[in-house]
């Protein structure tokens, strides 16, 4: 059955980009508003382990036309959000290329519409990288099947490529030297609200191809986006203008600040020094989106990051140890993760019974002399100290109070994850994670600290050395309460 023979509660709507930042985040939008999704991928072996089994996983690889021909039967909206920005050859021309092969692909297949999302940058001389974007849009509308094409400004989410150097950025630096591109304005928006367009452009009316600039509530400067993440981690930062740094010398500077960034870093850079503020208010007359300010989208992505903090699997992120331990911890973005580990020839129930019990008249396993001289210290510099205890010796509530920490969630005989509200220059958290493995169970117990600045990074090597020692030996305490308890039913 061919695409145009498919009635049309079956026709599809094909995503490519699953795998990154955005198409990862639409897929789950699509699955839940009801959408028959397939995703076009060049690993679909590698992707399929990532999302439900109601969503079908095509290979496709846009350089290879070919392979488009069959991703494409049966589709009725294709969402293009691939680009090669990372790529070390030419991704101007991959980009050319990959975006001649899907127009193709979808005008044969009798796609319907294409939905693309891509750069705002106005004035002359646009970057290489934004030149490329909207060139693509170009493209994708010439190819004579209606087009609905996204000129966004910097997006702010947790994750994101922008916001992530801008935290990088304000955590590492209490004096920043800045180039002359910091000043050029933008209307950074919130990620929530591009996905929304891009959700609302599946069923807007259309005739023909149209272009829509989609930006946040305010215009502000890459500068002021620095200010206000570091506002809201209630941080100081002096920022000196310095005109004579070009792109290119920025560049270098932003990959020794922040290595993950060496590769895309110039080409990122290039773009943040055109003017990328909507000059057609279209998109707000047609769309039901009513965009974020800057304060909301940098909240929003803080408390995302949160959320997403209590869902990682950190077996996964300290890979390579036999233990799980890493002396100094291990860094997971601006934080640090430290984490040990056992398998016990126990049940989940066992081993986690003097886990559900800690704290309190119960104690912490091991040196409990340092938890209350710690506890003293807070309530000497106005924390809540290590005096509230705990509710119950062993029952446990979300919300419950353990000393100078507070039960953030609890999942019965497999997680316990504590927060602490002790005075620190950071935020922390500690997991307790039990599961099964090989006949028993796998016991994890992991520390996350999330630096304020560089006095919260400082604090966390000055004092890593008495925390291994704590934590160290807590876990060691707890293992061996494990072990107690065993022999003393048994017998």
């Amino acid at each position: 059955m061919t695409g145009d023979e498919r009635s049309p509660d079956q026709r599809l709507v094909l995503l490519t980009g699953a795998s990154g930042y955005i198409g990862g985040r639409l897929l789950p939008l699509l699955v839940e508003a009801g959408e028959r999704v397939r995703c076009a991928a060049r690993h679909p072996s590698f992707l399929q382990r990532r999302v439900g089994p109601e969503v079908e996983v095509a290979y496709a690889d846009l350089i290879d036309p070919d392979s488009l021909v069959s991703a494409m039967d049966g589709v009725h909206t294709a969402y293009y959000l691939v680009h090669s920005m990372g790529s070390d050859t030419d991704f101007a021309e991959q980009d050319r290329q990959a975006a001649k092969n899907f127009a193709e692909a979808a005008r044969a297949a009798g796609v319907e519409r294409i939905i693309y999302l891509g750069g705002l940058a106005h004035g002359q001389g646009l970057s290489t990288h934004l030149a490329s974007r909207q060139e693509v849009g170009q493209i994708l509308r010439d190819s004579g099947v209606a087009t609905i094409e996204f000129r966004a400004s910097i997006i702010i989410g947790s994750g994101s490529l922008s916001f992530e150097m801008v935290r990088g950025l304000v955590e590492r630096l209490p004096v920043m030297t800045t180039p002359k591109w910091v000043r050029s304005l933008a209307q950074p928006i919130a990620v929530e609200d591009v996905l929304q367009y891009l959700m609302e452009a599946r069923h807007l009316p259309l005739e023909e191809s149209e272009v829509f600039e989609i930006g946040g509530a305010e215009r502000v400067s890459y500068e002021g986006i620095l200010k206000e993440y570091a506002r809201q981690r209630g941080l100081r930062r002096l920022i000196i203008p310095v005109p004579v740094l070009s792109p290119h010398l920025s560049s270098h500077w932003l990959s020794l600040v922040t290595p993950l960034y060496a590769k895309v870093g110039r080409k990122l850079i290039e773009g943040v020094r055109n003017e990328s503020t909507v000059h057609d208010p279209a998109a707000l007359e047609r769309f039901s989106v009513r965009p974020k300010s800057l304060a909301e989208a940098v909240t929003r992505a803080m408390d995302k990051e949160d959320q997403e903090l209590t869902t990682t699997h950190w077996s996964d992120a300290l890979a390579g140890s036999s233990d799980g331990h890493h002396w100094w911890g291990v860094p997971f973005g601006t934080r640090r993760v430290d984490s040990y580990s056992r398998v016990l020839c126990y049940t989940p129930e066992e081993v986690f019974r003097p886990i559900q019990c800690i704290g309190g008249q119960n104690g912490w396993y091991a040196y409990n002399w340092l938890w209350r001289l710690r506890g003293a210290m807070d309530r000497w510099i106005g924390g809540v100290g290590h005096r509230r205890g705990r509710r119950d010796p062993c029952d446990i509530r979300e919300g419950d109070a353990i000393d100078f920490w507070r039960v953030g969630k609890f999942v019965p005989n497999s997680l316990l994850l504590l927060y602490a509200e002790m005075k620190l220059p950071g935020r922390a958290w500690l997991y307790f994670e039990v599961g099964p493995d090989k006949g028993g169970s796998e016991v994890r117990m992991t520390l996350v600290f999330d630096p304020m600045g560089v006095w919260g990074r400082l604090y966390w090597f000055l004092v890593y050395p008495f925390h291994y020692l704590v934590f160290n030996g807590m876990f060691k305490g707890i293992v061996t309460n494990i072990e107690r308890t065993r022999r003393e039913c048994a017998v």
